[in-house]
């Protein structure tokens, strides 16, 4: 699920490509502190990983505690911890059978079996029994460890976790949708039986109308029952209810509440919420620092699941662009044109297989993640020699799937080929080889040599692992402006790690200036390519599938995570009044607010949208002042044409602004340079503003008093109306000469013939019309 991202928070506040010295440490005593106490990793059970999450604000206090504690220290405290779970355990007592209120005895002995805890061995109904004395059969004393309602709970849960674990077990095994809808059938009815998982599932699938018809009731109802159970993941699903509205009256107030208790449950997208509302000041007091806390937290977890091919590709889809411009804005692959590329593939063409192996490899322009066919393609290219597709088979050999077996020795071969044809992603392979001693012993010499080459070439693994070795000091004397540069020069090819180490050093002042700004605007970065973004894709394929109301749902809820993409198509969406799940009186004021928070965060569209919006009065009052500034805004900040020629119509009109039809003029030449496609419109309007300014112009003058002024005599003459009466006369006489002369051309018919009809020809020799 998209929406399962609650795994063990990263507790490192460096990255994993930032600290590679961290990497090697010797991490073997296997422990974590939480809340002063030291817990083996090995022995912590699920509901202890998701307790532990709750005291994430501590981070800082748990890393400095395991510094201060030395080995000797480490295993005294485990021994102690151990020795005291031994005499805190709680002693079981039999209930009935033969040995009433006597403790059970572990451990006993049964059918020649040694048991160490209670067993429901030997019965039928399945409930659990001990012995209180060592030997069963010798002594026949026994009672039950349970009253029988608990059985009856016990054994219920039992099989309503039967029933959830083969529902999730179709739902990960199958790629068809009928099998699906088949699996969350299961799912409905381990829900039914109060299962918490299955009810988180459920309660998301109907909210979405995920494989299950939307209703937003039903999910309500649920999200309540687990928030009472004290679900993070319903908290936080409770949160976007009271913060978008749907199915509840609004209250900012509630949805604050329920995001804060599902980000102390842990709830990555709670956090990823709250991070965003205390950024841009939604709902809260703006706080940086509180940003940057949630943010980094966030983002720790993001960076922990990168892996060396870089994750799934962020699809960002704009809708307003779309209906613009359809195809171009996406930058999806039309279906004619992947299969155009498969026929190229197939015919062996080796650029058309590297190309559909990459695509396959990271998913993304409308074509599925598939290791399968990645590897088919990239196996293809490289045997033809191709040395790019050599080394991304060595990309996956090294990082190792379900469908390429993790290989260290046939990864380091395909760089090596890669390498020695100066291939830079083969090279930076080779880089990682030698600074992780995959395959080969550890050489940081080499691996800075390869790394430089590949970095060298412009490629963005060996620019971040240069900058990474820079920034420890690994094989080279530690230079943070030469770590900040290569760190630099990866994010401008788009590296999330690169992102992400950038943060940490803005976010700690290490060879920078500190800013936490920067450093929450980077951790945001980060925190939007996580696995949730891949919904993104999904929104967009439900509106294009015509299920509005399921895209919306899905846009609003990664519009509260802070995607300005998904806030710019949620109010569209709306304002195009395609979401029958919000009422029509309150569409244009939700459109207006997510417009607001897209504007904000620089969306062009949405900053003229705004201006619209207070122009035209929808969501708001009319308001011609603040429809200026949003105009202004677009036009200075970036450069919009059709903000330019608003503002020039607005001061023609004098509209929020006095009129003035020289900066009329001036803002519609403005838009004609900006853009190509505001020409004819702007042409239109200087025609209209030149008839505007000559009626204004000869309003302006008192034509009698310019006549009263003219002397005619002095003007054209003492006799200039002999003059004027002999022009007239030649110009009527020419005027009638001319008439008769066209009416005697004119050829009389000889006789009255019945007109004979034209015949119409046939209908494809047509002129159009």
């Amino acid at each position: 699920s998209l929406l399962d991202e609650e795994g063990n928070q990263d507790e490192s506040l460096e990255s994993k490509a930032l600290s590679a010295e961290d990497q090697v440490k010797d991490h073997s005593t296997g422990t974590r502190v939480v809340a002063g106490q030291i817990f083996l990793e090995s022995e912590k059970s699920d509901s202890q990983s998701e307790d532990e999450e709750n005291f994430h604000n501590q981070e800082e206090e748990k890393e400095n505690s395991l510094e201060e504690l030395n080995s000797l220290e480490v295993s005294n405290l485990l021994n102690k911890d151990l020795e005291e779970a031994e005499i805190q355990s709680p002693v079981l007592t039999a209930i009935g059978g033969t040995a009433d209120g006597e403790p059970c005895h572990f451990p006993f002995l049964f059918m020649e079996k040694e048991y160490a805890e209670c067993t429901a061995d030997g019965r039928e109904d399945g409930r659990l029994w001990c012995a209180t004395t060592y030997d069963y059969k010798k002594d026949q004393k026994w009672g039950f460890c349970e009253t029988e309602e608990q059985s009856n709970k016990r054994r219920q849960m039992q099989e309503a976790e039967d029933v959830y674990q083969t529902g999730m077990k179709i739902l990960n095994e199958s790629s068809k949708k009928a099998q699906k809808i088949e699996a969350y059938q299961y799912l409905l009815k381990a829900a039914d039986m109060n299962h918490t998982k299955a009810m988180e599932k459920v309660s998301y699938a109907l909210l979405f109308g995920d494989y299950l018809k939307q209703n937003i009731q039903s999910s309500k109802e649920l999200l309540e029952k687990l928030t009472e159970e004290g679900s993070p993941k319903g908290q936080m699903a409770l949160g976007f209810l009271y913060a978008s509205g749907l199915g509840v009256n609004s209250s900012q107030a509630k949805a604050l509440v329920y995001y804060t208790f599902g980000a102390l449950g842990g709830n990555l997208i709670a956090h990823m919420i709250l991070g965003y509302r205390y950024w841009a000041g939604i709902g809260v007091l703006q706080s940086c620092e509180s940003a940057l806390t949630h943010y980094r937290l966030v983002a720790n977890h993001v960076a922990s699941d990168i892996s060396l091919t870089g994750g799934t590709v962020v699809q960002r889809i704009r809708l307003p662009d779309e209906v613009e411009n359809p195809g171009m804005a996406s930058g999806m692959l039309e279906e004619d044109l992947i299969q155009y590329y498969q026929f190229l593939a197939e015919k062996g063409d080796v650029q058309a297989q590297v190309g559909l192996g990459q695509l396959h490899l990271h998913g993304g322009r409308g074509v599925e993640q598939n290791h399968q066919r990645a590897f088919e393609y990239f196996n293809q290219a490289a045997n033809a020699g191709n040395s790019h597709a050599m080394a991304f088979l060595g990309k996956m050999y090294s990082e190792g799937s379900d469908v390429v077996p993790q290989s260290n020795e046939t990864a380091l071969h395909y760089f090596k080929k890669a390498a020695d044809m100066g291939n830079p992603v083969g090279q930076s392979g080779l880089g990682m080889a030698y600074l992780y001693g995959r395959g080969v012993p550890v050489n940081y010499e080499l691996a800075l040599k390869y790394f430089q080459k590949a970095a060298e070439q412009g490629w963005v693994d060996g620019q971040l692992q240069l900058g990474s070795m820079y920034y420890n000091g690994i094989g080279v004397k530690r230079d943070y402006k030469q770590a900040l540069k290569y760190f630099n020069l990866a994010s401008q090819g788009g590296h999330i790690l690169a992102f992400y180490n950038l943060a940490q050093m803005h976010a700690t002042g290490t060879g920078v200036m500190r800013s936490c700004h920067t450093a929450v605007e980077l951790f945001k970065n980060v925190c939007e390519r996580g696995r949730w973004s891949e919904r993104l894709m999904t929104a967009y394929n439900s509106y294009k599938d015509g299920d509005s109301n399921s895209a919306v749902v899905q846009y609003l809820l990664l519009a509260e995570q802070g995607y300005e993409v998904a806030q710019s198509n949620a109010a569209f969406i709306l304002d195009q009044k395609e979401a029958s799940i919000v009422g029509e009186n309150e569409t244009y004021p939700r459109a207006l607010l997510h417009w607001n928070r897209a504007a904000a965060q620089g969306y062009t569209v949405a900053r003229i949208k705004l201006g619209d919006y207070h122009f035209y009065g929808f969501g708001t009052d009319v308001d011609y002042e603040t429809a200026f500034i949003h105009y202004r805004l677009a036009s200075e900040q970036q450069h919009s044409a059709q903000a330019m020629f608003n503002l020039g119509y607005m001061h023609e009109k004098g509209l929020g602004i006095k009129q003035d039809i020289h900066l009329a003029k001036r803002f519609y030449d403005m838009a004609a340079e900006a853009s190509p496609d505001a020409q004819v419109p702007v042409f239109l309007a200087l025609c209209k503003l030149g008839v505007i300014y000559s009626l204004q112009y000869v309003r302006e003058i008192n034509i009698r008093e310019v006549f009263s002024h003219i002397d005619m005599d002095q003007l054209l003459g003492p006799e200039w109306d002999l003059y004027l009466m002999t022009i007239i006369a030649l110009l009527l006489g020419t005027i009638i000469a001319y008439r008769q002369r066209q009416h005697q051309a004119i050829p009389r018919p000889a006789g009255l013939r019945p007109a004979v009809p034209q015949q119409e020809p046939p209908p494809e020799h047509q002129a159009p019309q």
